[in-house]
């Protein structure tokens, strides 16, 4: 059995949890979000806490959800009460990224700029003479995808370190050519 699905999740006062057959909603301060659980995998909610269970004879198929399937729903637990925040960091000569509206709009070294629109739930801060661009969002899942999304239109090149990047990623550099032996 999976060791992480086994561990109960607290509830805090805050946050209401409601269990539906398979379907999970998780309200909070900050959100409502909703989870729903794989078949063969069932949610008990007892005063204050929140556990999951494997059916009978099923453990073995289904070992891998269920840890999946308790780290999910503590994750919406903990996202509807402090959001998750993704900060990424923009490098190179001439690149900056302005928010306008739903949409964020980067200029990248490309012929034209790329234009992104802001899925809901998620709130993108940036500032046009600093390289960060926040994401913010309740749902971690949907924080961890768009700023994948963002840094895989420019991804940082490891000669001379231009980009996007996560702010605590570490980019192993490669020395440039070396000057051609003269005769």
């Amino acid at each position: 059995m999976s060791r992480i699905g086994k561990k109960p999740i607290q509830i805090p006062a805050k946050v209401k949890v409601e269990v539906k057959g398979n379907d999970i909603k998780v309200q909070g301060p900050l959100a409502t979000l909703n989870y729903v659980v794989p078949q063969g995998i069932t949610a008990k909610v007892d005063g204050s806490t929140l556990t999951f269970e494997v059916e009978k004879g099923r453990e073995v198929e289904l070992n891998a959800l269920y840890g999946t399937t308790r780290a999910r729903v503590q994750n919406l637990v903990s996202g509807v009460e402090t959001p998750f925040k993704k900060v990424l960091e923009v490098n190179g000569l001439g690149y900056k990224v302005v928010v306008s509206g739903n949409k964020l709009n980067m200029e990248l070294g490309f012929s034209h700029p790329v234009v992104m629109e802001i899925p809901a739930g998620l709130k993108v801060v940036a500032d046009p003479k600093n390289p960060l661009v926040e994401i913010q969002g309740s749902d971690k899942v949907l924080v961890g995808d768009f700023a994948a999304k963002i840094r895989k239109i420019r991804p940082p090149e490891p000669y001379k370190g231009s980009g996007i990047k996560y702010q605590d990623e570490h980019i192993v550099r490669k020395a440039g050519k070396a000057a051609a032996g003269g005769k």
